[in-house]
């Protein structure tokens, strides 16, 4: 399977009453085995601390473990549906997956977890970029 984005990026908030590995856990849920998770405190409204976790997939095999991920629970089947809301203007694709489902293992669409897909699209058009993601999901 061919992989028509340049890049992938999840990102997860772990907010003072989360533990930081189960958040952690919830994203290496989509990811390959032993792949670097980077981590930025920020502090919230309050001053409450937040952590932000995130990942870049770039390789197309890390890409296609992802991707799979994806298509095993349906989550494609849904994003195909809704192709045209969840591709920006700059070619980027949205999938916001539920981090309390992910900490447990599973994926499902939800909230916590936020996906971008950088679409590959030569020329850089909305056209060539939807049509390349069909070719995906």
């Amino acid at each position: 399977m061919s992989v028509p984005f340049h890049y992938l990026d999840l990102r997860a908030f772990c907010y003072g009453t989360e533990d930081e590995e189960r958040v952690d856990g919830a994203l290496r849920t989509l990811l390959p085995e032993e792949f670097d998770i980077e981590r930025m405190t920020s502090e919230g409204h309050h001053g409450d601390r937040i952590v932000v976790l995130s990942a870049r997939v770039e390789r197309a095999d890390e890409m296609r473990h992802v991707l799979s991920r994806l298509r095993e629970a349906g989550v494609l089947d849904v994003v195909d549906e809704e192709l045209e809301d969840r591709l920006d203007d700059n070619n980027s694709l949205f999938v916001h997956l539920d981090k309390q489902a992910a900490a447990q293992g599973e994926v499902r669409l939800g909230e916590g977890i936020a996906l971008r897909a950088k679409v590959e699209a030569y020329p850089a058009t909305r056209d060539a970029a939807l049509e390349n993601v069909r070719e995906v999901v």
